[in-house]
């Protein structure tokens, strides 16, 4: 599968800080050697501050680009990681929502895991998936509309004319990337 993704453009966004370490270089990773070209934006660009578990300040990575300099027209797909502070932050930032709500309307593949997809509440755009996420975002996920919650490694949704890709953990990465990988190869 090293070139079934040549010519796709996948856009990581994350916060400065907070994020789950592999939750942001696993797929970074994974789709690169697939073939696609992989750009990390984050909402200040410049340094972004990894995690292990939430709690252990990790490595830096360096971002590709600032979200406000983004455009989802320019991506097949959209990736947002976890990390309780970076999905907190991002779900207060307008660039990010506004990314997130352009590939949505296109009809884009969009990813999230962890607590990745309380992103997609701020965005207005859960109502009527069906997901998974760490189970602390469960309640909040159902509270805003999603037609359903599953306990799932990796769960794909169709609905609404865009498609949803949603993990768990970290430990659900080898399936997320492979799901990603597979919906940008259809």
């Amino acid at each position: 599968m090293s070139s079934q993704l040549n010519g796709k453009k996948v856009l990581i966004i994350t916060s400065n800080t907070g994020i789950e370490r592999d939750e942001l270089l696993k797929p970074l990773e994974a789709l690169r050697t697939y073939g696609a070209t992989v750009t990390h934006g984050s909402s200040k660009g410049g340094t972004t501050q990894t995690f292990v578990g939430d709690t252990e300040k990790d490595r830096t990575v360096e971002s590709d680009a600032k979200l406000s300099d983004l455009s989802g027209s320019d991506f097949d797909a959209l990736v947002i990681p976890g990390g309780t502070v970076n999905a907190d932050t991002l779900r207060q930032d307008e660039a990010a929502l506004k990314l997130i709500n352009a590939f949505v309307d296109a009809g884009k593949t969009v990813a999230a895991i962890c607590h990745g997809p309380w992103t997609l509440i701020d965005a207005g755009v859960i109502q009527g998936k069906t997901l998974t996420s760490y189970k602390s975002v469960r309640i909040d996920l159902e509270n805003a509309g999603a037609a359903g919650w599953v306990d799932a490694q990796v769960k794909q949704c169709q609905a609404n004319g865009w498609t949803l890709i949603t993990s768990r953990t970290p430990d659900d990465l080898p399936a997320f990337n492979e799901a990603i990988a597979r919906a940008l190869a259809d």
